[in-house]
Parts: C-alpha cells; sequence; structure tokens
C-alpha cells in the first residue's frame, strides 16, 4: 500500500513518512527505475530491530570466545555441542540450529574436508592435525544472530595454515565492500578474487543469508560475483557473509546418509569463516563475528 506524506512510516518509528522514510524510498524507486535490484521493506531492519539483532550477536560472539578456550585434541565433536548448548543457555540464548528443519544438534562442526552442516559425533575425535569450523546461531529475545570460526587442532600442515588465513581475508575483503548504495556482486567479485589469486575456489551452491527475524531470510548473499551486479545493498540490511573456500575445486556434495554435511568432492580441504553485518549509512558493521 503507497503511503502518504502525513501517514505514520512503515519502519516503526511513529514519525511522519515525509519526515522519516520518503527520501529513501523515493532513492530506491529512481534506482529500480534504471533496473537495479532493490530490497523490499522485509529486508530492511528497524532502528529496534537492530538492537535485538546486535544484543544477539554479542552472546553470538561470546560464545565462540569460550568455544576458543575450551575445544583441544582429544575432545569429541558432540564435547563441542554440549558445551556450546549448555554455555548459549547459561548466556540467556536458544541454539537456533537445535531442530531447525530437523537438524539434531545445537551446532555445526565442520572437519577437514567437510565444507559445512557437519554434525557433532560421540565417536568423532579431534585429532592433532586437523582443522574445524565451529557455527554458532543464537537466538536473544526472539533475534538472531550466526558467525562461524575456523580452529586449529594442535600442529596443522603449512597448508591448512595458509587456507585458514586466506578464507579469513577472503571474508575480510567481502565485508570491507559490504558499503550503502554498493552492490551485492562487490561482495562475490573481491572474495572470489582473492581465492582464485591464491590457487583457492569458492563454493558456489551455498551463501550467505539475510538473518535476524529468522534464521534464514532474504536476501542470498553469492560469494562469486561481479562489481556492480546484484542487489543494491542499503541501511538497515542484516546479513551473513560466510564465504567456503576449498583448496582444490569448488565441487560439493551432500551426505546423503544425514541429509545435512557437505563434503568437498575431490576430498581437499576446505575453510570458512563467517559475520553477521549491518549495513549502515556509512559502511559495514559486524553485528557478530
Amino acid at each position: 500500500m503507497k503511503l502518504n506524506r502525513n501517514d505514520l512510516c512503515w519502519c516503526g518509528s511513529h514519525k511522519k513518512y515525509k519526515s522519516c522514510h520518503l527520501a529513501f524510498d523515493e532513492k530506491l524507486d529512481d534506482y529500480g527505475r534504471n533496473g537495479v535490484l532493490v530490497p523490499s521493506h522485509k529486508m530492511i531492519k528497524t532502528q529496534s530491530q537492530i538492537e535485538g539483532v546486535r544484543k544477539a550477536g554479542i552472546i553470538n560472539t561470546k560464545i565462540l570466545d569460550m568455544v576458543a578456550d575450551y575445544i583441544k585434541e582429544g575432545m569429541t565433536t558432540e564435547d563441542i555441542n554440549t558445551f556450546v548448548h549448555n554455555t548459549t543457555i547459561n548466556l540467556g540464548g536458544i541454539p537456533a540450529p537445535l531442530g531447525f528443519e530437523g537438524y539434531p544438534k545445537s551446532v555445526c562442526a565442520s572437519i577437514n574436508n567437510q565444507v559445512c552442516h557437519g554434525i557433532p559425533e560421540k565417536n568423532t575425535i579431534l585429532k592433532n592435525g586437523d582443522i574445524i569450523n565451529i557455527d554458532v546461531t543464537t537466538i536473544v529475545e526472539g533475534f538472531y544472530a550466526d558467525s562461524s570460526r575456523m580452529f586449529s587442532i594442535g600442529d596443522i600442515s603449512e597448508d591448512r595454515k595458509k587456507l585458514i588465513q586466506v578464507a579469513k581475508e577472503c571474508l575480510d575483503l567481502g565485508f570491507e565492500q559490504a558499503k550503502p548504495y554498493g552492490y551485492l556482486g562487490d561482495i562475490g567479485e573481491a572474495i572470489n578474487e582473492h581465492a582464485e589469486k591464491n590457487g583457492y575456489s569458492i563454493v558456489r551452491e551455498i551463501g550467505g543469508h539475510g538473518v535476524g527475524i529468522d534464521f534464514h531470510e532474504e536476501p542470498w548473499v553469492g560469494h562469486i560475483g561481479r562489481r556492480g551486479t546484484g542487489m543494491l545493498l542499503v541501511p538497515g540490511m542484516i546479513f551473513t557473509i560466510e564465504p567456503m573456500v576449498n583448496a582444490g575445486l569448488p565441487d560439493v556434495y551432500e551426505d546423503k546418509s544425514n541429509g545435512w554435511t557437505i563434503y568437498t568432492k575431490d576430498e581437499k580441504d576446505s575453510a570458512q569463516w563467517e559475520y553477521t553485518i549491518l549495513i549502515t549509512e556509512t559502511g559495514g558493521e559486524i553485528l557478530a563475528r
């Protein structure tokens, strides 16, 4: 429904539309008339929603900080799941993965050639030389935040050290492109360019996503793109950037026995880091890391 100038703004600010988001909407309309894909109002968070996601992000980040102090050789991935679950509850959150579309655990723990969605198990023991991605999503007072980190178990090879480092660099370079009135394609190009420069590849089928009110929202965030293409980035958008960087080819497959875990097809290693970010009036803000 089209608002009149003196109607209350759609964003929930209780201000008149003319003094709140009218100029913003007119700017988006101009982009749209020029063929640019613009986000819907549903993808733009209100100030109260942003504060809610920010609070969830603080707790999500703290959980991963505590995992960093806890994780070690000889423990099982089920030990990590129990730790994340209990820590989340103790900090006043809810582990979002548990029960999501049937997912059976409170965290994803993906080792070596597992790209993502590794299911914690009692018989999967962390060994010297392993690399593992721990992916945490937390609900706090109805708001979601999502981030992941790579961890090294004991002494890892130089090849694995480089893969982890380049994957983090890819994420940070992508984040640098998360600017108001830039494009999703700017993020994807920066990530893919850096991965390929280092001899790696980016997984195509799985990307980042809007987050905050729900676990997975629009837009879908690809990690391969072309500058100046894709959806327009505007203040108030919240989404994840989470490139999956493969040591070999980008091809992956799903473990049919559990319907979740994604592996590299060539069995080479994969690494991933993830932020939840907010597009602000001046740039990007990391809400969970």
